[in-house]
């Protein structure tokens, strides 16, 4: 029994956590009370719908609000929520519940991923992500709940507004709006667009960041992780947001009828959303191959490490963007912010944007086999989608084969936990060579 603890290193704990979750919802999903139709879900369709809500991406393969009853909504929503915060938590969790020793280089990473703190540290961040969630989701709640009684029920409009408050704030993507429309009806609703934007940002800074930008007054300082985040969240997406105003300006099925205001929160909305929430207030399937192709970009990115969203992270991203700068200036360091980027840091990001890379084409190469008669960027959408588990889908999610099906939810699977284990791995099994080989030349470009 003890060999056999002595084996769940936390990478294994980790997929099996979460895998144990998925089954448990899938499993609950496939009952007749989850579904209004009182039929239940066919098993292969409830285990998608509770990979997609557990690993907080949104893709669907049955419409949530006309398919669900209350009690299959508050299972994907309660999947959601586990999924959200589990994946920034459940490895400190587990060790501060279960009482497991966490070896030297175990606190390393932690020490790295909740931005040099110590194991008391970690249990305060535990705390604080939890107080900063429920004030978050109840605020965000709150004024959706508002906006959404105008239009209907004050009952169902408080249920709406705090289950897309949830959903948002997780980056998951689910709707309740029915016949796959997302948020479309809002496009240039100024209260819901700017209230799941911000959500959505939020979710996807990290804990580590929002902890940061909460003791400043104290500390007077934020790290290199934090200054990295911020910074390249904010290019990414006022550069995002003019250039999708820009391409859909004349499209009359999308921005084309809105006024200039609209237009702008259109294009801010669907700037934001891909940095992996899902949901969309433009109808994916009319966007212009310029925002398609610009939409696959920023879901392969993602958003901050230790957050919410998924994708390489941003700050992959950054340091991928400050070392190519670094080789265009010729110099020797990568430096971000006044800081040397170290190489061990420069190598995983390489690892992380290259695994991500591989698993893409792979996936959309598959994609191109098993699921027949579609355009080629539908298969790399959906595979980037998956991947970034962003949710966002140009139409082909529902008309998957049972194969396709499976594709996505072990690419879902792999999104969410790739790069964390990966990481872990790389720092777990690194080790001092005893020798080193002779040096090799290639040339390069």
């Amino acid at each position: 029994m003890r060999k056999i603890k002595d084996n769940l290193d936390p990478p294994k704990i980790l997929v099996l956590g979460f895998a144990i979750i998925i089954l448990i919802g899938a499993t609950l999903l496939t009952l007749p009370i989850a579904t209004e139709d009182g039929q239940g879900l066919s098993f292969l369709n409830a285990l998608f719908t509770a990979t997609s809500a557990t690993c907080v991406t949104g893709l669907i393969v049955v419409d949530t609000g006309d398919t669900f009853s209350m009690f299959g909504e508050l299972v994907i929503l309660s999947l959601i929520q586990v999924g959200g915060l589990g994946f920034m938590t459940f490895a400190t969790l587990l060790f501060i519940l279960l009482g497991k020793k966490i070896s030297f280089k175990e606190r390393l990473l932690l020490k790295e991923a909740f931005n040099n703190i110590t194991f008391a540290g970690m249990v305060r961040l535990v705390k604080r992500i939890l107080i900063f969630t429920a004030i978050i989701e109840f605020v965000g709640g709150s004024i959706l709940a508002i906006r959404f009684s105008f239009d209907m029920p004050a009952a169902k409009a408080i249920y709406y507004g705090f289950f897309h408050a949830i959903s948002n704030f997780n980056n998951a993507g689910f709707d309740l709006m029915g016949e796959f429309r997302s948020l479309t009806h809002y496009v240039d609703d100024p209260t819901v667009v700017l209230t799941v934007c911000s959500l959505i940002t939020l979710g996807g800074l990290g804990f580590v960041v929002m902890n940061e930008l909460f003791e400043y007054r104290q500390t007077r300082q934020l790290s290199v992780h934090t200054k990295a985040v911020l910074t390249t969240t904010l290019i990414l997406t006022i550069g995002a947001t003019v250039l999708i105003f820009l391409f859909e300006y004349g499209n009359n099925k999308t921005l084309g009828p809105l006024s200039v205001a609209g237009k702008s929160l259109g294009a801010l909305f669907h700037a934001v959303t891909p940095r992996t929430a899902g949901a969309n207030t433009l109808p994916m399937a009319d966007l212009t191959h310029s925002t398609l192709f610009l939409t696959i970009i920023l879901m392969y990115i993602g958003a901050g490490s230790g957050s919410t969203a998924g994708g390489i992270k941003i700050t992959t991203f950054a340091v991928l963007m400050a070392t190519v700068w670094s080789q265009f200036k010729g110099k020797e360091d990568v430096v971000l912010f006044k800081r040397r980027i170290v190489m061990e840091t420069i190598l995983k990001a390489f690892t992380v944007a290259t695994s991500g890379a591989l698993i893409v084409m792979i996936v959309t190469i598959l994609l191109s086999i098993t699921e027949k008669g579609h355009v080629f960027l539908m298969y790399l959408f959906e595979a980037a989608s998956a991947f970034g588990t962003v949710g966002l889908s140009m139409g082909l999610t529902p008309e998957l084969s049972p194969i396709g099906r499976l594709l996505i939810i072990l690419t879902m699977f792999t999104g969410r936990l790739g790069p964390l284990t990966l990481a872990y791995a790389i720092t777990k099994r690194q080790k001092q060579e005893a020798y080193h080989h002779p040096k090799g030349n290639i040339m390069i470009g």
